[in-house]
């Protein structure tokens, strides 16, 4: 029996353990296993500009039939519509609502009033298809989840609580290494610790401000932009605030020597990572780009 036909992807803290498991093993499935669901069509909504989610995501819908309706910021959630009636609206056309937006009360509002699965494409504070995309990937190059430290440097944003719920949930003991001010929400570090009690995974959480600490014997290290999308007014001042965290071979140093280096791009090169670090052998940022598409038509698969 398929217990994911209907759901809804806000954030990744409606997983259990057993269904992220079962998520990534579909996430691997060879092409002549993939369903069909011709017929079927899916709103892509991006209120934000894309590249990997964007066609990750149309691709993943051709690949099992599924036709792909793409909107912007000027097609859907304009004129004055309510969300509501703009939602009520698009459930008579598709079967199934990707968004990505800016404010994540919206996609709870979407997800709200839709009688489709809605798909979290990423908002200001999580970006769940990325976690999965990155749980597989480090699954695929350290052949297990449970046990491993995750040490993540750079902004408290919509990656870091991700990575403490995918940590909570996988069994991934997470690091933040933040500069004072620039902390994730405390509420997700109290969810993340909810949910590991929750599931006895036994994940742990630290927030710190230096890097090194967080980094030290960690089997993944990640970044991200200093600035995220609808921030760039901010981004001289946050590359001297983050001056010190910069992702360097000084910092992989203290890492396990088996470490690998991830980040969800687009990469800002010389600011959160350095070239050197990016283009070595550690790195793993392109099979983790990849990931999206597989880990995004894993999902669509089991929710249509």
């Amino acid at each position: 029996m398929n217990t994911f036909k209907g759901r809804d992807l806000i954030t990744l803290a409606e997983l259990t353990p057993e269904d992220v498991t079962h998520i990534l093993d579909v996430a691997e499935w060879p092409a002549d296993k993939w369903p069909r669901f011709d017929g079927a069509s899916a709103g892509l909504i991006f209120m934000k500009p894309s590249l990997r989610t964007r066609v990750s995501f149309e691709v993943g819908c051709v690949q099992l039939g599924v036709h792909p309706v793409v909107m912007g910021p000027y097609d859907a959630f304009s004129r004055h519509e309510t969300v509501h009636d703009t939602i009520k609206v698009l459930e008579r056309y598709v079967d199934l609502i990707v968004l990505r937006t800016f404010a994540h009360s919206h996609i709870e509002e979407v997800a709200e009033y839709a009688s489709v699965p809605v798909i979290n494409a990423l908002t200001d504070d999580y970006h769940p298809c990325q976690g999965l995309a990155d749980l597989l990937t480090i699954r695929q190059h350290k052949g297990t989840l449970q046990g491993l430290k995750l040490a993540y440097v750079g902004d408290g944003n919509n990656m870091a609580h991700t990575y403490l719920l995918a940590g909570a949930i996988a069994g991934l003991d997470v690091a933040i290494a933040t500069p004072v001010g620039y902390e994730p929400q405390e509420a997700a570090v109290a969810q993340a610790r909810e949910l590991a009690t929750r599931y006895g995974t036994g994940s742990t959480f630290t927030v710190v401000s230096d890097a090194i600490e967080a980094v030290a014997g960690a089997d993944v290290v990640v970044t991200d932009t200093w600035a995220s999308m609808g921030q760039e007014e901010e981004h001289a001042r946050r590359v001297l605030d983050f001056a010190s965290y910069t992702v360097d071979d000084g910092l992989m140093a203290h890492a396990d020597s088996g470490a690998i280096f991830m980040h969800c791009l687009p990469a800002h090169r010389g600011e959160e990572v350095t070239d050197s670090v990016i283009d070595s052998a550690r790195s793993v940022v392109f099979d983790e780009a990849e990931n999206r598409l597989h880990a995004q038509r894993a999902w669509m698969s089991l929710v249509l």
